[in-house]
């Protein structure tokens, strides 16, 4: 058998994928539309995770398509008609959406233009629990003006206790209803808590109300209903929800009635018993569904093809997430429980924070740079790369820029095939962008970040031929993995974040100031 180092490299590539699209796509598909015809051809389908960008999947199962829910509402698109969902509390403040760093307002923008790009409509938006939030009413307006259809729907009175309440004309009846006129009606938002439910039971009431009998479903990838509860994959998804305390378990509903286990989360498992109640009021028949499992359409399971490389990949999010944590610990966005559940979840794979591959490279490059320079007050940042390759490359802060800058360019350099001692970087633009910095901008520091340091090297291209060789390169680092010894600076993140790098980071400031830009 040839020694793997000398396997070409579309076999190595197959290696190391675990999951298959195309399995995927052709049983979700087929999944979806047999429910939909289950309900006389109208279905309210609550889209659970991120439409776009799914970026958590794509790392913990190896081969997905972060758009893949995208091409499957292409392939559903002359049957679906979509309705995006936000939370008004969650555009009054702000809140983050972690992988692209933008508030979720923001983000619900930017997923309209994304699916319009596509060719494909959003009916309209819902603000949900809508109590006449200032940002919301702006967010409102902004859309309104741009001829997209807003919905405002305000708490449920009487939810979850009062089922004659919720269905009735004071409860869901008090919403506005959505005209909508094809068979699968998906329901998505920009993250957990949007109101997806509500405004599919709202529709749903409102069209039986009208004679309709449409039904509802639900579509989340994540846990996986039929791997193991432990498995590292849906482990996983607790280590992303630490924060929300969701947790996975045997979903005790579907055991009772099939003698089958199967993996469900704790958010859906209690509501189950009241959305039964509900669903059966508003259809004045017994629901068809006996478990949470049983409303699902998932199947996300069966696209995977290599449990194994699954299950590493799993393991390496996990650490990705105890870091994001950690760093939002310090910075006062996260509390210490979410940290000490991440530290719970490390501990049952016997995980550590070095099993990711570029922190100790990161660290030795960050103490190089403190013993080179002793008796210097600055703090001194590392940062590692691991190339697709498996090639580790390092860089460190220095007067002319930061650790992130350094190491993006070296590892553009080794792309590149470029010697070490051949610069990228004009002379004469750095220290252009260093004035200005200084002497126009009054900063303190006048190192370039990555964003600088790329527009840097983009300026450079006219005069140096290695610097567009290079820059040809940064493609080729969009997935790979990268550590810093210090929280990135908005600069560098941002540019991290552009060029597609996984971005994990010590619990360390990076500099001595409160206040850095």
């Amino acid at each position: 058998m040839p020694n793997k180092v000398n396997l070409p490299e579309k076999t190595i590539i197959a290696e190391r994928l675990g999951f298959d699209n195309e399995k995927y796509l052709k049983e979700q598909t087929a999944s979806i539309l047999e429910r939909v015809k289950r309900f006389n051809n109208k279905l309210y389908l609550e889209f659970g995770g991120k439409l776009l960008f799914d970026y958590h999947a794509a790392r913990v199962l190896p081969g997905y398509d972060p758009n893949v829910k995208i091409r499957l509402l292409q392939q559903l698109k002359d049957k679906a008609e979509i309705i995006l969902c936000i939370y008004a509390g969650d555009i009054e403040r702000r809140k983050i959406r972690a992988d692209f760093g933008i508030t979720y307002d923001v983000d619900a923008l930017k997923l309209i233009d994304n699916l319009r790009s596509r060719d494909i409509d959003v009916l309209a938006v819902v603000i949900t629990r809508f109590e006449g939030q200032p940002a919301a009413k702006i967010f409102k307006n902004k859309l309104e003006r741009r001829n997209i259809k807003v919905y405002t729907h305000r708490f449920t009175k009487g939810y979850p206790t009062d089922i004659d309440l919720i269905v009735s004309e004071k409860g869901y009846g008090a919403n506005e209803y959505i005209e909508t006129k094809k068979p699968l009606i998906v329901v998505t938002g920009p993250g957990p808590g949007s109101g997806k439910l509500a405004t599919c039971l709202s529709q749903l009431y409102h069209d039986h109300q009208k004679g309709l009998k449409s039904g509802y479903a639900k579509f989340e990838t994540f846990p996986i209903w039929n791997i193991p509860l432990k498995h590292p994959v849906n482990v996983a998804y607790e280590a992303a929800t630490a924060d929300i305390k969701d947790f996975n378990l045997i979903d005790p509903f579907h055991l009772e009635r099939y003698k089958e286990t199967s993996v469900n989360y704790n958010r859906d498992v209690e509501i189950f018993p009241v959305v039964k109640r509900i669903l059966t009021k508003i259809t004045g028949k017994e629901s068809i569904y006996q478990s949470p499992t049983d409303m699902g359409v998932n199947k996300a399971g069966f696209g995977i093809i290599n449990d194994t490389v699954v299950q590493e990949a799993a393991k390496q999010e996990i650490v990705r997430r105890y870091f994001r944590y950690t760093c939002e610990y310090i910075m006062g966005l996260a509390d210490k429980e979410a940290v000490q559940r991440i530290e719970l979840l490390m501990e049952e794979f016997a995980l550590t924070p070095e099993n990711r591959k570029v922190v100790e490279p990161a660290r030795k490059a960050a103490l190089e740079a403190q013993q080179k320079n002793k008796g210097n007050e600055n703090i001194f940042c590392g940062a590692a790369i691991e190339l697709s390759t498996g090639k580790i490359i390092t860089g460190k802060n220095s007067g002319l820029m930061h650790s992130a800058s350094s190491v993006v360019l070296n590892a553009i350099k080794d792309l590149a095939e470029i010697p070490d001692k051949i610069h990228l970087l004009a002379p004469n633009i750095l220290e252009s962008i260093q004035n200005m910095k200084k002497n126009t901008l009054n900063e303190k520091t006048v190192n370039l970040d990555l964003e600088e340091t790329l527009i840097a090297l983009s300026i450079s291209v006219a005069a140096n031929p290695a610097a567009q060789i290079a820059m040809e390169k940064l493609t080729e680092l969009q997935n790979c993995e990268i550590h810093l010894t210090h929280i990135p600076t908005p600069g560098d993140e941002a540019g991290l974040r552009r060029l597609g790098l996984n971005i994990t980071a010590d619990p360390n400031f990076s500099s001595k100031n409160l206040f850095v830009v």
